[in-house]
């Protein structure tokens, strides 16, 4: 299953649409007025199914995971000098991401392939294409991205 996460050109708040292979739109992302990022994510039909939420005052960035309004984890940003790094404390997965922060893999606690995540150039937003083993990582992946790119933002 692919998606593509595009960033809407003209939004005051973090804003994104996600797309099937297909082209149709799978979710939509909103964001808040918060202190910090926040980012609710809505299926197809428009019903809310997830939240990514920025902590403030912690040494490196953090964001809670939602589902629903359930708390599944989060994902920090750890410290080191040449290769981003993030610590996801749900579900065993792990994520590596190159030098420029561009291209992703989310691994499995065993190593298998879960999602990879590349970033495509040349557009007006950020734009990324989502490859994903299984359909039912879409979402939890999907959010990983979306705390990835905010923490990004936040630097910037």
């Amino acid at each position: 299953m692919k998606l593509l996460f595009k960033q809407r050109l003209f939004s005051w708040f973090d804003s994104y649409d996600i797309y099937d292979e297909n082209g149709n739109t799978a979710y939509t992302v909103k964001g808040q007025l918060s202190w910090g990022h926040c980012l609710k994510i809505f299926d197809s039909l428009g019903t809310e199914i997830g939240t990514v939420k920025e902590r403030v005052l912690t040494l490196f960035p953090k964001f809670e995971i939602y589902l629903g309004n359930d708390y599944i984890g989060c994902i920090s940003k750890e410290f080191t000098i040449f290769r981003p790094k993030f610590n996801i404390d749900f579900n065993g997965w792990k994520i590596d991401g190159s030098l420029f922060e561009w291209d992703y893999t989310i691994t499995d606690s065993y190593g298998d392939k879960i999602a990879t995540v590349s970033k495509e150039f040349f557009n007006l937003t950020d734009t990324y294409i989502i490859d994903i083993a299984d359909s039912k990582d879409a979402l939890c992946s999907l959010m990983l991205v979306l705390a990835i790119d905010a923490e990004k933002c936040s630097r910037n």
